[in-house]
């Protein structure tokens, strides 16, 4: 089988043995590219999910949510044991996961991570995140997807 692309991610998952399928679409949205996945691949917008960093250089933390949803920085911070968090500056966080804004994903990060998976990522037998670039999508199982990146699986979606 030929790879649709080889990006960090691809090769962290293939290195795994974890299952996925790549979608691929091409991109044309300067923001909004989880909306722009939906739409493109047309799926559930609540089945994509967005991948964010939070925090600073000291204190680093993924999230993996519905784009659909805001993250709410009160119950990020809580299931990871801390006072409070923040999005990390676009900058920073390009520099830290060493993927550009809109492809953004949760494997292959230039460092691991504590990380965060919404638990609506259970309602769905695959799920959407980011394969390293604009317009790549990994469609994956929830729970491969938290044995992969040794994550924790929290409500971290606002109300």
């Amino acid at each position: 089988m030929k790879a649709l692309a080889i990006t960090p991610a691809t090769i962290a998952l293939d290195s795994s043995g974890v299952p996925y399928t790549l979608l691929k679409f091409e991109s044309d949205a300067v923001t909004g590219f989880g909306k722009e996945a939906v739409i493109r691949m047309s799926v559930d917008e609540d089945q994509v999910f967005k991948t964010i960093l939070f925090g600073d250089k000291e204190m680093a933390v993924v999230a993996i949510a519905p784009v659909s949803r805001k993250i709410s920085t009160k119950r990020l911070a809580s299931a990871v044991g801390v006072r409070s968090l923040e999005p990390m500056d676009s900058a920073l966080a390009q520099k830290m996961s060493g993927y550009v804004l809109g492809g953004i994903s949760p494997f292959g990060q230039k460092k691991h991570l504590a990380t965060v998976i919404d638990s609506s990522a259970e309602n769905f037998e695959t799920i959407y995140v980011s394969g390293g670039r604009r317009g790549l999508e990994i469609s994956i199982a929830p729970a491969d997807l938290m044995h992969a990146l040794d994550a924790l699986m929290a409500h971290i979606h606002a109300e």
